[in-house]
């Protein structure tokens, strides 16, 4: 019987595979370090145990890993992919690479809400730093949610009037705009130290978030990330532009309500919960085309949620500067690592110096 030779896979599959591979292996890798590094760093055995809830495991670091670090590190991981997904649908549908998921105002929504009841309400839901949970927390996240949805909603009813993208994406940014002045005014006639927690909550923070709060945030993240995973097929057709798409037989608006709206979802989630996130969702996205070497959503999308998820842990870690007892602002640390990183592909990618930035 004579031998069939089967043809090796391309050196770019291979290294394709390779990518996802280290990010796989990546994103526990630094759900470890979270867990592990903070104020105190636990060695890793104790903290295992601690999570197995081991009989011999110390109570006090028992306490630590359960009620304070996993429900971070949880957090840290699914803001992360949710913000880097949507960042690839928003700059799939726009084909612009400095769009990202709070470009049509969904951020500005959820902090309008937010200040909204800072302003109306500061000694009853003013307590949403780090740590601080209970009734406080529950009227912040409620309001960001309001907010973000009412915004969603606005953009929603916007896009069915609206055929061409960049119009829409026009819109976005004047609605975004518009709630940002409004919070403006409201900060200015409030007291100071009503507006200096408004500003707290606008640093972001993936600290503070219970298993209550990941009961519902978790659910949500999961089932919008599913939804983005299996609309790759037609965000594959849109890179060509629309008319192409139509010439495949995609419904074009019914596709872009349904991208904006989990897009929207996934940032009105995250900033509800741990307050407007910057650049995650604009860099992560470029990286991940960058390692991958490929615009294929059915690549791109799983890369993109492992790097955003591994991404947002290393953040997470150095907002604790571990070892020093000082918490950083998480927006401080995410913008020193996004900011670099969009710069330099503006510069070196042709795709976005033309501006399609796929």
């Amino acid at each position: 019987m004579t031998a069939v030779a089967i043809p090796a896979a391309p050196a770019a599959d291979r290294r394709r595979a390779g990518v996802l591979w280290g990010l796989t292996v990546a994103v526990p890798a630094a759900f470890a370090l979270a867990v592990t590094l903070g104020s105190t760093s636990i060695p890793l055995d104790q903290a295992l145990a601690a999570v197995l809830r081991a009989p011999a495991a110390d109570p006090t670091i028992t306490e630590i890993i359960w009620t304070v670090r996993l429900p971070r590190a949880l957090t840290a991981a699914l803001a992360g992919a949710a913000l880097s997904v949507a960042g690839v649908q928003m700059q799939t549908l726009f084909r612009n690479p400095l769009a990202e998921p709070y470009i049509l105002g969904v951020s500005s929504g959820a902090s309008l809400g937010v200040a909204l009841v800072i302003v109306g309400w500061g000694g009853a839901a003013g307590a949403f730093t780090a740590g601080v949970a209970g009734l406080g927390r529950a009227g912040i996240v409620v309001a960001a949610s309001g907010g973000a949805a009412a915004v969603l909603a606005l953009v929603l009813a916007l896009s069915r009037r609206v055929r061409s993208v960049v119009t829409l994406l026009v819109v976005g940014v004047m609605v975004g705009s518009a709630a940002t002045s409004v919070i403006t005014l409201l900060l200015v006639y409030t007291d100071p130290q009503r507006a200096q927690q408004f500003i707290s909550w606008g640093l972001g923070s993936f600290a503070g978030t219970t298993w209550a709060d990941l009961g519902l945030f978790g659910p949500v993240c999961l089932a919008a990330l599913a939804g983005a995973l299996a609309g790759v097929k037609p965000l594959n057709a849109l890179l060509l532009g629309e008319n192409y798409a139509r010439t495949m037989g995609v419904r074009v608006r019914l596709v872009r309500t349904l991208t904006l709206l989990l897009a929207s979802v996934l940032a009105g989630a995250v900033t509800a919960y741990c307050g407007p996130v910057a650049f995650l969702g604009l860099a992560v996205p470029h990286v991940a085309r960058l390692l991958l070497g490929t615009t294929d959503h059915r690549l791109l999308m799983p890369g993109v949620a492992l790097l955003g998820a591994a991404t947002a842990l290393l953040c997470c870690v150095a907002t604790q500067a571990p070892g020093s007892g000082v918490v950083l602002p998480l927006n401080a640390v995410t913008t020193i690592v996004g900011a670099p990183v969009v710069i330099t592909v503006l510069l070196r990618s042709r795709a976005a110096r033309t501006g399609l930035g796929v």
